[in-house]
């Protein structure tokens, strides 16, 4: 779906029309992917696996907010200790390695010293086709770590190396990069209250 297809004089029109794009963009989401994944990182979270996140730009803040919802938010009243990382929330660590080897290692470097069989790599690039987010979802493939992949426009080689693929069906940055960080916020706050009673969720704010 392309939007906006002509310019808009009005912000009021732009901001429903926006909306609309979000609302059809996220119904194009699998629903037998997002199945998968909420299965993928609860067996992760349940046998003490370590789930990794990756991305670029407006996807690594979205990487950095899935560290927050799911190691804290999860584990609220639940009983789970989900054990999570972000690789692009060390600035330090990355501009090493983007200077002194390639910005396309940035992720894979650090996969190889920390990954193991069995962690889950959630790799979210709007284009699917971001260098250094293909090398790492690559490597895991390989190296039995699993993949849940967040793309958007055509998928790119990203999603189609993915054990689990949720894809948004948009060519705007914007709209692709909404429906991801709802996704994210679904996947957790949906484990959470699966592993809840039904008077912890009628009380708690989610």
């Amino acid at each position: 779906m392309t939007f906006p297809e002509s310019p808009y004089e009005s912000v009021e029109q732009y901001l429903g029309d926006y909306f609309e794009s979000c609302a059809v963009a996220s119904r194009s989401v699998s629903g037998a992917a997002i199945t998968r994944a909420a299965e993928v990182l609860t067996a992760a979270y349940q046998d003490g696996r370590i789930v990794y996140a990756c991305g670029n730009g407006g996807s690594a803040a979205i990487s950095n907010h899935l560290l927050c919802d799911h190691a804290k938010g999860i584990r609220s009243d639940t009983g789970l200790m989900p054990r999570v990382v972000s690789l692009a929330n060390n600035v330090e660590l990355m501009t090493a390695i983007a200077n002194d080897i390639a910005y396309q290692e940035v992720y894979l470097h650090q996969l190889q010293n920390l990954a193991r069989p069995q962690d889950v790599l959630v790799a979210i690039s709007s284009s699917g086709d971001s260098e250094n987010i293909v090398r790492a979802v690559a490597w895991a493939k390989k190296n039995d770590v699993r993949t849940i992949v967040m793309t958007g426009f055509s998928g790119g080689r990203a999603g189609d190396l993915a054990e689990v693929h949720l894809h948004v069906s948009s060519e705007n940055y914007g709209v692709i990069e909404d429906v991801h960080q709802s996704l994210m916020h679904i996947l957790a706050q949906f484990i959470r209250q699966a592993h809840m009673t039904e008077d912890q969720i009628r009380d708690r704010t989610f």
